[in-house]
């Protein structure tokens, strides 16, 4: 069925003469076809929002409606690959078009010739549904990939092939209980905008390891749980990112670029190749899906790029894996809402924001979550989502941040003056939270018995002190305080650089494991601890604060593992022994 347009405005196109056409279709728009999707309906008339650049686009020129809405292709051959906002492979166009992308290319999101060696778990006679797997392809040297029954699919396995494939191949037939038979291929297609179905969700209850330790130790969040980064340009969001996306102890990394700057996806494309996987050895990009919508590419394709992101996530998701979908940034798809919004001519909210923002931001986050997978095996998988926020100014009482502030659990707010002064994470303690303490205790008191939860309330009830006294201490100075109150100073002190301040570029301190982070803030606390008692009896506060084993502590970090280990106990034998000096020295005086 074909139309004809009637206006056009940047990304919006109007057109006529669509009157069997649905909400959510995509169309093909003019002469070069280029790839649309129709947002509301008025009689015949569609709006249109299209993905690609309209110059040259004029009234009269025919729109193609195809009759399915806008989705992805699911399959092998999604990891170690970057694709566009509307998932077009872009390896796979640059070969096509060159270093240009052309308007209107037609590439398919998985390589149609590409074969897969497919082993079949479900056997001739299984009685199958929606979310059992039929079987197995290595996809990469990381990932097995399980070939699933699509959802609203059952019956019995009537033939099942084995061996190698293209994605397009018939490799299994059902026939359901109606006697009709179903052709099932390894590639599967889903709407973006329909979130993917499950069994049942589950309170997240297991902590997702990034290995920044002012994230894992002060601040968690939980597979499956919701996180912002909110923060000023220069703060950090990006790297934020990507130290999650290298290091966090997932499967499967979806790594969105939306509206930010090419070269930070650049940095990106170069640096994960040669990365290892902590776990496993293997390169990261062997677990990570990009999809890169620069801030050059056309705005309206920021707006599918999200949720093309999550439906892929929830994909692998009810493999039984565990999903970690990082958004850079929510900010830049919420622009494009309004964009769009105000091309619609609807009526603007707070900034020009549509009203529905706050229902949109909700409809994304609200996709991640721990689940029971559909099949009748026993599978559980995740999703967590954490999306950058980058309000102008760092003005967090903006919409984009107080409606994402409103829906996460976990705020990693971004401090710029932390970032100037190199202190990276610049994650600001005083104001960040995270509301999965509660769930994620019962699992650490379980690892490490009370002692971790006991040692991070301490560690923040230091860091809350310490800015309550700098008030004092630029009134009056710091000799002005008593020793007490020194000590938490620089007990603090020695949180902030010796524990929380991380350097990415030393492989040894990028990333710390849980046990790493639970003995270097115990050593701390020990410090601060033996310290109290020696001023309890007099001992000289220069002396303490002089001991040689304060700097074997700030050192520690960047021990590799065997090492820290060898030293942990080392350490706390001597600053007890210097400390107990310290004491017997101001006894004798």
């Amino acid at each position: 069925m074909s139309g004809t347009i009637t206006k056009v405005s940047g990304p919006l196109v109007v057109a006529e003469g669509l009157a069997d056409a649905n909400v959510s279709d995509v169309v093909r728009v003019g002469s070069q076809r280029l790839i649309g999707e129709i947002l509301n309906m008025t009689g015949d008339k569609a709006s249109i929002q299209v993905y690609e650049e309209t110059s040259g686009l004029g009234p009269g020129a025919v729109v193609e409606t195809t009759g399915f809405p806008m989705s992805v292709e699911l399959g092998p051959g999604m990891l170690d690959n970057i694709y566009d906002g509307i998932q077009r492979p872009l390896p796979a166009m640059r070969e096509v078009s060159g270093d240009s992308i052309s308007r209107g290319i037609d590439v398919p999101a998985l390589d149609r010739e590409k074969k897969w060696d497919f082993v079949p778990v479900a056997k001739v006679g299984d009685k199958l549904a929606g979310g059992d797997v039929l079987g197995t392809v290595q996809e990469t040297s990381a990932i097995l990939h399980k070939v699933m029954v699509p959802p609203g699919i059952s019956g019995e396995v009537i033939s099942i092939e084995s061996g190698e494939h293209v994605v397009t191949d018939i490799i299994a037939v059902l026939k359901d209980d109606k006697g009709k038979e179903h052709q099932l291929a390894m590639l599967q297609r889903w709407p973006v905008r329909i979130a993917r179905p499950y069994s049942k969700k589950y309170v997240p209850s297991r902590p997702m390891n990034s290995g920044q330790r002012i994230i894992d130790t002060l601040f968690p969040i939980a597979k499956g749980g919701t996180a912002a980064v909110p923060g000023p340009f220069g703060s950090g969001k990006t790297v934020v990112q990507h130290q999650l996306a290298k290091w966090s102890d997932v499967d499967i990394v979806i790594y969105i670029g939306c509206g930010e700057r090419g070269n930070e996806m650049t940095d990106v494309l170069m640096e994960f190749p040669e990365l290892k996987d902590p776990r496993n050895g293997e390169p990261l990009m062997k677990r990570t899906v990009l999809i890169a919508n620069t801030s050059d590419m056309p705005v309206a394709a920021r707006e599918a790029s999200i949720y093309t992101g999550i439906t892929i996530a929830e994909y692998f998701r009810d493999m039984g894996y565990d999903v970690a979908v990082l958004a850079d940034s929510t900010s830049r798809w919420a622009e494009a809402l309004r964009e769009m919004s105000g091309r619609l001519e609807e009526m603007p909210g707070e900034e020009g924001y549509p009203a529905y923002l706050a229902s949109r931001l909700s409809q994304f986050y609200e996709r991640a979550g721990v689940v029971e997978c559909l099949g009748s095996e026993d599978r559980q998988g995740s999703v967590t989502a954490i999306g950058a926020v980058s309000p102008p100014g760092g003005d967090l009482s903006e919409p984009v941040a107080q409606a994402t502030m409103r829906i996460v659990k976990v705020f990693w707010a971004l401090d710029s003056s932390l970032a100037y002064a190199r202190h990276f994470p610049a994650i600001n303690w005083l104001t960040s939270y995270s509301l999965y303490l509660d769930n994620l205790g019962a699992w650490y008191t379980e690892q490490f018995g009370e002692a971790y939860m006991a040692n991070r309330e301490k560690a923040m009830h230091i860091l809350q002190e310490e800015s309550e006294l700098q008030e004092i201490v630029r009134l009056v100075g710091q000799d002005a305080l008593s020793p007490a109150d020194r000590l938490t100073m620089e007990t603090a002190k020695m949180i902030r650089e010796d524990f929380l301040q991380q350097n990415a570029f030393v492989d040894e301190d990028a990333y710390s494991a849980y046990a790493k982070q639970f003995r270097l803030l115990d050593m701390v606390l020990q410090y601060d601890a033996l310290c109290r008692d020696a001023l309890a009896k007099n001992a000289d506060m220069n002396g303490l604060f002089a001991i040689e084993a304060r700097e074997k502590i700030g050192r520690a970090k960047m021990a590799d593992a065997a090492t820290f280990e060898a030293d942990y106990d080392a350490i706390a034998a001597q600053m007890k022994a210097e400390i107990d000096a310290v004491i017997a020295g101001g006894e004798e005086a």
